[in-house]
C-alpha cells in the first residue's frame, strides 16, 4: 500500500488560491498579526511531515495490537507514546488554543487542514488529540478562571489528555434521560456518581492526568435536557501548587472491542463519589458541551475526508501499477502482458469520484472553518451574526455528508483494489473499518439530517438556508459569464432545486410533522451535492484564472470539476423524487409487519 503523504499542495490550493484565508486572517481582531500566509505555510509544512512521518507508520500496528486493557489500565499500541510526545512537544495539541493560557491561537481555518492531515495519517491517533482540543474549547468558553488556569495550560501542553463523557448505557441520542448524579458538597466541589459508556480515551497511558467533562444532574435538577449540569472531572486531583494529588474515584471499567479505529481506547467509565467541579451554570450543561460538540462534529466529518484521502492516495497508485486486460481502444502498453487498470472507465469512475468528493469535501471543510473563525473573531455584528448562521445550518451537513460521502469513497478504493483490496496487508479493508464509525458517533447521521431538516431550516422558516442560498446566488451573479457558465449554470439549478425542496418540506411539515424526518437524509445529501457544486464552481474559476500551469494541476483541477457536474451532481434528481414522494409510503406497515 502506498504511504499515505500529507496533500499539501490542495491544501495550498483551497487555504491560499481560493478562500484567500490571509486577507480573512488579517481582517479579524484577534488573528491579525497572530498569524499570517508564510507562518501557516510553515506550519502546514511541518505538519505534514510529522503525519507523514511519524504518525502515519503506526497506523497498520496500531490496528493490528489494538488498545490494550488490564486491570483498569489502558496500553496504547507501541510507538503512540513516543508519537504524541513528539506531537505535544511541537505545541500542536493547543493549535487552536487561547493563548492566554499557553495555546497557539490559530484559526480554525488552518486547524481543519492539520486535523485532515491526523486523520489520513492515523484515525485512532487522531481522536487522543481531537477530545483534547474539543474539551478546552468547552472548558475555554464556560469554565471559571480558576479551572482553566489550573487545568488549561496543561492540556494545550499535553501534558494532560481531555474527553467527554455524555452517553449511558440507557441514553444516548436522548441525554435528558442521563442517571449520573452529582451531589453538591461542603467545599463547592461535587461528588459525582454514574457510568458512562463509548468514551473515546476514556483511559491511556499517552498523558500523565486526564481530564473528564461529565454530564450529570443535581437531585433536585429538573426533568428532562433542561436538568444537565457539566462537571470536570480530574482522574487525578490536582494540588493548590498544580501538582498531581491523590487518585480520583474514577476507574475505567473495560474497552469495547470494536470493528474498526482499534488503536483508540473506548472506555467504560465509571464515576463512584468522585470529585467534580461545576463548568458554567447549573442545569446549562448541555449547552456549554455542544460548544464542544458542534466542533467535535466538524472534526469527525473530517475524519472521513482524511480516511478518504488515504484510500485515493493508495487506490491511484494501485490502479497506475496493476496490469490487467487491454484498454477497450487497444493497447497502451504493447511491450507488457496487459495495460494498467488505470485505461479502464469503471476504474477511472471510482478514482474520479474520489477524487471530486475529497476535494469538494476539502474546500467545503475550509469554508465551514472560515464561518468559524468568522463567528468568533469578527466585530461587525452583521457579519458575526451571518457567520453563526451558517455555522449552525452548515454543522451538520459537514459531520454526515463528509462521513457518508468518506465511506463511500474508502469502500470505492478498496474495490480498485479488487480482491487484494479484502486483504489485511494492502490497508485498504482497515480504512473501510476505521472510516465507518464516523457515520455513527458524535451524533448518527440520520440525527444529523433531522437536526439540518427540523432545529435548521423548519424551525426558523428557512431563515438559515436563506443566508447561504443568497451567498450563492451572488457569486452567480457575479460569474455567469465566459468559459464559467459551463460551472455557474448547472449550480444555478441546483440551488433551485434545492430552495424547491426547503419550501417544500417547510409547508408539507405544518400539516404532518412526519415529513421532516422522512425528507431529512435525502434533503441533507442534495444539499451536500448543492454546496460542493458550489465549491467547485470557485474551483474551477480559480483554475480558469491560472497564469501558468506547469505541472498540469489546474487542468486536472478543471477535468474534476466537469467530472463532478457531469456525473456526481446528478445525483440531486433521485435524491429530491424521494424527497417529494413524502411520507406516507413509510407508515403503511404496522410495526408488526416489519
Amino acid at each position: 500500500m502506498a504511504e499515505y503523504q500529507a496533500p499539501l499542495r490542495d491544501i495550498r490550493f483551497v487555504l491560499n488560491e481560493v478562500f484567500e484565508a490571509d486577507k480573512l486572517w488579517q481582517s479579524l481582531p484577534g488573528l491579525e498579526g497572530a498569524i499570517d500566509a508564510e507562518t501557516a505555510d510553515a506550519m502546514l509544512e511541518e505538519a505534514g511531515k510529522i503525519t507523514s512521518q511519524t504518525i502515519a507508520p503506526l497506523n497498520r500496528n496500531g490496528d493490528e495490537q489494538g488498545a490494550v486493557w488490564n486491570d483498569g489500565q489502558v496500553t496504547t499500541p507501541d510507538g503512540f507514546r513516543e508519537a504524541y510526545a513528539t506531537y505535544a512537544a511541537g505545541g500542536w495539541v493547543g493549535l487552536g488554543g487561547n493563548p492566554e493560557f499557553g495555546g497557539m491561537g490559530m484559526p480554525k481555518t488552518l486547524g481543519v487542514q492539520v486535523e485532515e492531515m491526523l486523520y489520513g495519517a492515523n484515525s485512532s491517533f487522531a481522536l487522543y488529540i481531537a477530545l483534547t482540543a474539543g474539551s478546552t474549547l468547552a472548558l475555554d468558553a464556560h469554565g471559571s478562571e480558576e479551572l482553566k488556569q489550573k487545568y488549561l495550560p496543561n492540556m494545550y501542553a499535553g501534558t494532560w489528555a481531555g474527553t467527554m463523557c455524555l452517553t449511558e448505557p440507557h441514553a444516548g441520542t436522548d441525554l435528558g434521560i442521563i442517571r449520573t448524579r452529582a451531589v453538591p458538597e461542603a467545599d463547592g466541589s461535587y461528588s459525582v456518581t454514574g457510568t458512562k459508556i463509548f468514551i473515546t480515551g476514556g483511559e491511556h497511558d499517552l498523558t500523565e492526568n486526564i481530564i473528564h467533562l461529565v454530564l450529570a444532574k443535581l437531585p433536585d435538577a429538573p426533568a428532562g435536557p433542561k436538568g444537565i449540569s457539566l462537571f470536570l472531572v480530574p482522574k487525578f486531583l490536582v494540588n493548590e501548587d498544580g501538582s498531581l494529588g491523590e487518585r480520583n474515584a474514577v476507574s475505567c471499567g473495560s474497552i469495547e472491542h470494536k470493528m474498526g479505529i482499534k488503536g483508540s481506547a473506548t472506555c467504560v467509565m465509571n464515576f463512584d463519589g468522585a470529585r467534580g467541579y461545576l463548568i458554567g451554570e447549573l442545569n446549562k450543561g448541555l449547552n456549554a458541551m455542544f460548544t464542544m460538540m458542534n466542533y467535535e462534529r466538524l472534526s469527525i466529518g473530517i475524519q472521513g475526508i482524511g480516511c478518504a484521502e488515504a484510500s485515493y492516495q493508495s487506490a491511484v497508485a494501485y490502479a497506475r501499477e496493476r496490469i490487467q486486460s487491454r484498454a477497450p481502444t487497444g493497447a497502451v502498453q504493447p511491450d507488457k502482458a496487459a495495460d494498467p487498470i488505470i485505461v479502464h472507465p469503471d476504474v477511472r469512475r471510482m478514482l474520479l469520484t474520489m477524487k471530486a468528493m475529497t476535494e469538494g469535501s476539502r474546500a467545503f471543510s475550509t469554508y465551514v472553518g472560515m464561518q468559524l473563525d468568522i463567528s468568533k473573531f469578527a466585530e461587525d455584528e452583521a457579519i458575526r451574526r451571518k457567520g453563526e448562521d451558517l455555522v449552525a445550518l452548515l454543522t451538520p451537513v459537514a459531520k454526515a455528508f463528509f462521513t457518508d460521502v468518506g465511506f463511500e469513497n474508502c469502500v470505492h478504493g478498496q474495490q480498485v483494489f479488487g480482491g487484494h483490496g479484502y486483504i489485511r496487508e494492502w490497508g485498504q479493508e482497515q480504512l473501510v473499518r476505521d472510516v465507518r464509525i464516523a457515520q455513527i458517533y458524535e451524533g448518527t447521521n440520520g440525527i444529523q439530517a433531522l437536526d439540518l431538516m427540523g432545529r435548521k431550516t423548519v424551525a426558523n422558516g428557512g431563515a438559515y438556508f436563506k443566508v447561504f442560498a443568497d451567498e450563492i446566488r451572488g457569486f452567480i451573479a457575479d460569474n455567469d459569464a465566459g468559459q464559467m457558465q459551463e460551472f455557474v449554470q448547472p449550480l444555478a439549478a441546483a440551488l433551485d432545486n434545492l430552495q424547491q425542496l426547503t419550501d417544500l418540506v417547510i409547508e408539507r411539515s405544518r400539516a404532518n410533522p412526519n415529513e421532516i424526518g422522512a425528507a431529512s437524509v435525502e434533503y441533507l445529501h442534495a444539499f451536500g451535492y448543492t454546496a460542493y457544486a458550489y465549491m467547485w464552481a470557485r474551483m474551477a474559476g480559480v483554475a480558469l484564472d491560472a497564469a501558468e500551469d506547469a505541472d498540469g494541476f489546474y487542468q486536472a483541477k478543471l477535468g474534476t470539476a466537469r467530472f463532478f457536474f457531469q456525473r456526481l451532481l446528478p445525483r440531486i434528481h433521485s435524491l429530491s423524487e424521494s424527497v417529494r414522494a413524502g411520507s406516507e409510503v413509510l407508515f403503511e406497515l404496522d410495526a408488526a409487519q416489519f
